[in-house]
């Protein structure tokens, strides 16, 4: 009776779910990729490169890059997407928005002895790159440059620009980008064929994104706002805004007068006297600590060096259960912590850096829950003195940021708060009690995974052992001695799933009541049917019919177990699915 009551509630909640548009100041803010001048402005490092005639090639760039010291640039600080960052961090970010990477690859060709020619390719430093755009833009106008994620655009731009060169046009098929001149010959007219063709939102969605990545190029000398204000509540300043005098403006200049006549030790000088005359303008308001902490931040790559810990964690520990090795199990719950405190330490440090609790976008949120989940298992893990439940925990810490990390998930760049969320601390309670609930349901995943494991591998080997020796009572005898240890566990993966999920049910349960709450006193209405709180409605229900069948069914664990996995699967839908594909009030979320 409960379990149709349950799916005819599922039922009508799907039926009635409609997207709806999100109320101003709900979405996350996006930061302008160019940072917005009210003031005429200069080229920050002098007139760039024009003459193609002087462009130089692969090989004398890539050792003119290998050369110049730029570390004295990395931590100044730069006021870009609405905070104050380093100069290493927007490096970064703009790479990613043009290249698609963190760093921008060429490819160089040298000589073999017996003829013939070896390419290789060459991964330059995000900041050299940012600075080579503004100093010497010309070089890259035929070079892989712009990415197009988007294969039938990349593929419609290189069929224009080899046209009949298969072979060619694979290869740089293969390489991902295109040159910012094909997309300055080509892409017009790209867009006035596919006009008509069933797929040109892709296309322009596609466009769009390369366009952007081209104004970038273009333009990428407005985001130089390196000057600190006189005072707090002003804006910050472009460098070329300084007067002539400046010993920084005058350290500009000699930086770009020496990078384009490919002077290293000039170069070096010049960027160290830029970087000792930025901090002392406006010295009260220039950063000092933050920008330690973002460069640690940048430099320690703490979460992907965690999914790595993770992983060898995971290894160690499943492979304790499997041998009952102690010393693997102890290696396993060594590595585990070392994870966990590189987890925590990427964590707090992004919250220190962006002044907020950061769980406020995909990326954040992402990091937040798994963060949580891992501790739970790993104090579950030290409550039962049972391996395998550091295991779980170190699973979920793995496969969480390895997605977040390396799968393009939106909210890798920190960014200032949305302004919805800074509204009332009740819908940061809110926010962050479902994102627990979600943490608890990944780690009851798991758990429930292993005990589908230890359950159907278990069933196996008496299968097996009953058809080799043929003989039904030794069989049994022998199975009798394997199954109390496999019982033992069994029990306490069971008991560990339910208090997961129990927990999960009711953590989520006081979210979506939070985030009712919140959405009375803010919206003047408790419930609207939107996507995202009607399926987070929905995977409630179907963690309490997980609770309710284990009273209707004779095999508790098992039926538990594959109920979790359903779970699982919806809260993934409630997660991503409502978030990507499907509109409505909550699009911060």
């Amino acid at each position: 009776m409960i379990k149709a009551l349950s799916l005819c509630a599922v039922w009508v909640l799907t039926s009635v779910c409609a997207a709806q548009t999100a109320p101003d100041g709900n979405a996350h803010p996006s930061p302008p990729e160019l940072t917005p001048i009210s003031v005429p402005i200069t080229d920050p490092f002098g007139p760039p490169v024009k003459d193609r005639a002087a462009i130089v090639t692969p090989e004398q760039k890539s050792e003119f890059a290998v050369q110049v010291d730029l570390e004295p640039l990395r931590d100044l600080a730069v006021f870009h997407g609405g905070r104050v960052k380093v100069l290493e961090t927007l490096a970064r970010e703009t790479m990613h928005e043009i290249v698609g990477r963190r760093d921008y690859m060429d490819y160089l060709k040298t000589p073999k002895a017996g003829g013939g020619e070896d390419v290789k390719a060459f991964k330059y430093d995000p900041l050299f790159t940012l600075l080579d755009l503004t100093i010497d833009p010309v070089y890259y106008l035929d070079k892989p440059l712009i990415n197009v994620g988007y294969l039938p655009m990349r593929e419609a731009l290189l069929t224009k620009a080899f046209p009949g060169d298969a072979s060619r046009i694979e290869r740089w098929k293969k390489v991902g980008r295109v040159t910012p001149a094909m997309v300055d010959q080509h892409l017009g007219a790209i867009m006035r064929e596919v006009m008509n063709e069933k797929d040109i939102e892709q296309y322009r969605t596609s466009a769009g994104r390369v366009d952007t990545a081209v104004r970038i190029f273009l333009d990428g000398k407005q985001n130089i706002v390196l000057v600190a204000p006189e005072r707090a509540d002003l804006a910050w300043r472009h460098i070329s805004t300084l007067g002539n005098d400046s010993p920084a403006r005058a350290a500009a200049l000699a930086l770009g007068e020496a990078w384009r006549a490919r002077d290293v030790a000039r170069v070096n000088q010049a960027a160290r006297d830029l970087a000792a005359a930025l901090p002392t303008i406006n010295a009260e308001i220039y950063p000092t600590g933050r920008r330690t902490l973002e460069m640690t931040y940048n430099k320690a790559n703490a979460f992907e060096w965690g999914y790595w810990a993770y992983f060898f964690s995971v290894v160690s520990l499943l492979l304790a259960f499997g041998t009952g090795r102690k010393g693997m199990a102890w290696l396993g719950g060594v590595l585990l912590l070392v994870a966990l405190g590189l987890h925590g330490f990427g964590f707090v440090l992004r919250c220190l850096i962006a002044e907020r609790f950061a769980i406020q976008n995909q990326f954040e949120s992402m990091t937040g829950l798994s963060l949580f989940a891992v501790l739970v298992g790993a104090a579950i893990m030290i409550a039962r003195r049972q391996w395998l439940f550091g295991a779980a925990a170190a699973t979920v810490g793995f496969m969480v940021l390895l997605t977040a990390t390396q799968m393009g998930i939106p909210g890798v760049n920190i960014q200032r708060e949305a302004a919805i969320l800074n509204t009332s601390v009740l819908l940061k309670y809110h926010v962050t009690t479902v994102l627990c609930s979600y943490g608890l349901i990944a780690l009851g995943f798991v758990v429930s995974l292993f005990y589908l494991g230890v359950h159907y591998a278990g069933r196996l080997n008496q299968e097996q052992a009953v058809t080799t020796t043929g003989v039904h009572s030794v069989a049994l005898a022998a199975l009798g001695e394997d199954e109390a240890p496999r019982a033992r566990t069994l029990g306490d993966l069971d008991k560990a799933q339910m208090i997961l999920l129990q927990l999960a049910f009711w953590t989520l349960g006081v979210g979506i009541l939070l985030g009712a709450w919140w959405a009375d006193h803010s919206w003047g209405r408790w419930w609207a049917f939107d996507p995202k709180e009607t399926w987070a409605l929905i995977t409630w229900i179907i963690y309490l019919m997980v609770i309710h069948l284990r009273f209707a069914v004779k095999d508790r664990g098992l039926t538990t177990a594959w109920m979790s996995v359903l779970g699982f699967i919806v809260m993934l839908w409630t997660y991503f699915g409502v978030n990507l594909l499907l509109p409505g009030l909550h699009a911060y979320a």
